[in-house]
Formats: C-alpha cells, structure tokens, sequence
C-alpha cells in the first residue's frame, strides 16, 4: 500500500478538454468529497490540449498535478497518462464535465476498502434519469438504449452482470492494471478497459448513482459512431489483446 505519513493515498485521475466551464468547480468538489478516515488523495489532472481557457485555469488552481498533451489524443490517452504518473494504490476515474458527482466518493471506494471487490462502477443504468417528456438536454433515448445495448453485449460475450459498462465512474484497485495492456486513445477506452478486466477474470462490483445530464451544448463529445466503435472494441478484446 501507498502511504503519506501513515495515511493511504488514492488517486483521482481528471481527464479534461475544453472544460473551461465545469474544471474548477469540479476540482473543487473533488477536493470536498468526504473520504473514510486515514485516506488522503491525490489529484491529477490531464489537459488534451484544450483550445479554451482550461490551461490557464488549471495554472491557478493549487493542490493539483497537471500534465499536459501538446496536441489532441482522446479521453483513453489522456487516461493512460494520469495511469502513470499515479502514486496511489486505488484509483478513481473521474471526467471534468459536473456529470457526476465526487459525492459518491465514499459509496464508490467502500467495497475495495472492505476486502468485497477490486473494480467497483458507478452505474446510472439502476437509477437512469430517463425522461420521455419535457425539456431534454441530450437525446436521452438514443444514449439511454446504447449504453443498455453495449452493456448487454457485454455481459453475453463474457458472461459477467455488468449494467453500465460506459459509466465514467470507474474505481479500482492500481495492481490489477498489472497484466492489462490498455491502448485505446479516444472513447473507447471504457469498453477496453471493461473486456480486458472482465477477460482476465476480475468481477465488477456496481454502485447505482445518479448523474447531471450534459447535452451537446454543454459539451458532451461522445456519438453515435463512437457507440460502434466500442461493440467492435468488446468483440475484439475477447479474442486478442
């Protein structure tokens, strides 16, 4: 285990790009999260090169590692990045946008630190805002049924109860990236992150949350071309690294 001055250490990753709207707030509620006692954190922020005013935000915000890429490579690198230069023994993934809520924190870590699981998600498909009537902010029916579709996909071709394999939430134990080979640069770094954990045969424990939906004018930046790219992901992680 990872210690500072007897205290365990988990490390927050943040994955940004242009989140010039949400990125100090949502610092500073991760900075907030209540965690258990004897556990400090580390947060590390990853800028895709951002052509807003994230970078300069990001310069005045203290108690933070930033790291930046020199040019645009995805949410997956972005990931990997944070991945290596982490100090903690448990990581949490956590994206820039408000879409979910550091409150969980607690929730999410108490399964890995009661000895119960090694991989805990935060799934929104338990507790999904749905709504078929008045104002939506993003087309909710579309994402909604995909997210049900790949999630789906992904327990019949490796036979194991997921429910929300695209949640952003995604909190583990750092050693059981030990045999895992992540590669995947852009969105579909959830459904490799997801196939490569379930092939090596880790269970996913899950937490229902509730999010703050984001629309396009807000924006979100996943698509529908991306929700192909991640079924040709699960298939393929199946068979070859």
């Amino acid at each position: 285990m990872q210690y500072i001055k007897n205290r365990m250490l988990i490390s927050i990753l943040v994955p940004c790009f242009n989140e010039e709207k949400t990125i100090e707030t949502l610092i500073a509620n991760v900075k907030k999260a209540k965690l258990s006692k004897g556990i400090t954190r580390e947060i590390i922020v990853v800028d895709d090169a951002s052509t807003d005013k994230t970078p300069e935000i990001l310069e005045k915000i203290k108690g933070i590692k930033v790291y930046q890429h020199k040019k645009n490579k995805g949410k997956g690198s972005a990931v990997r990045l944070a991945i290596n230069k982490t100090h903690g023994e448990i990581l949490i993934i956590q994206d820039a946008d408000l879409e979910y809520d550091p409150v969980y924190y607690s929730k999410l870590l108490k399964p890995i630190l009661s000895g119960k699981a090694d991989v805990v998600y935060g799934t929104r498909l338990k507790n999904y805002p749905l709504r078929l009537l008045g104002e939506r902010k993003t087309p909710l029916i579309s994402h909604y049924v995909g997210n049900k579709f790949l999630s789906l996909m992904t327990r019949i071709i490796y036979a194991k109860p997921v429910s929300d394999m695209e949640t952003g939430y995604k909190v583990f134990r750092k050693n059981v990236l030990k045999n895992i080979n992540l590669s995947a640069d852009r969105f579909d770094f959830e459904a490799e992150f997801t196939a490569k954990l379930l092939r090596e045969g880790y269970n996913i424990y899950e937490i229902p949350i509730k999010v703050e939906l984001r629309g396009y004018n807000d924006g979100k930046k996943i698509t529908w071309k991306d929700g192909f790219i991640a079924l040709w992901s699960l298939i393929k992680y199946r068979f070859i690294d």
